[in-house]
């Protein structure tokens, strides 16, 4: 075959390769760049792979994250009910002393914090006379005759006040409901 004549920049002339070599080392460059997109192709691929991975070990993550802080939220509301209930009953005795004048001046700083720890527990008693009747926070012990219409299902009596913290009912209260016969 014939040489091609390759002028270079610097001006000489050189014997190029004969279109015999050119053809191999194209066929070798060839080879090459399929090789390496082969390689770029499964890169591509075990990123993905990782990426995917990754994002999955992320989102597992978040959902612990918000499950141990629901655990830890549900855990604490549960101690401050168990707790509550011990206390109410302190309390409701000691309203009932207080209704009746008995807690002796001795006695009234006692009282005192023992209402300021049921006001640090978040305790709210509740029940009062003239309230609507509502069975989510009341239990109906019994039914009193009413004439006004204005006071059917409204609270006639409270045997029993009620406890809850925040919107969680720690004991409903205990009443009478007014009705019209």
């Amino acid at each position: 075959m014939d040489d091609e004549v390759i002028i270079e920049e610097n001006g000489s002339e050189e014997v190029g390769s004969s279109e015999e070599e050119l053809e191999a080392t194209e066929s070798r460059a060839d080879s090459k760049v399929v090789k390496l997109k082969k390689e770029l192709a499964q890169a591509n691929k075990e990123k993905q792979e990782y990426l995917d991975g990754w994002q999955r070990a992320k989102a597992d993550y978040v959902n612990v994250l918000k499950r141990t802080d629901s655990e830890r939220e549900s855990a604490l509301a549960r101690g401050l009910a168990k707790g509550a209930r011990a206390f109410i009953g302190v309390m409701d005795t000691l309203d009932r002393a207080e209704s009746a004048g008995e807690v002796p001046e001795a006695f009234q700083s006692i009282a005192r914090q023992l209402h300021h720890a049921a006001t640090a527990l978040g305790l709210e008693k509740f029940g009062e006379v003239g309230e609507i009747f509502d069975p989510m926070h009341h239990e109906a012990l019994g039914q009193d005759v009413v004439t006004d219409t204005a006071l059917e299902d409204s609270i006639t009596a409270v045997l029993e006040p009620g406890w809850k913290t925040g919107e969680e009912i720690i004991r409903p209260a205990k009443v009478r409901v007014g009705h019209i016969a």
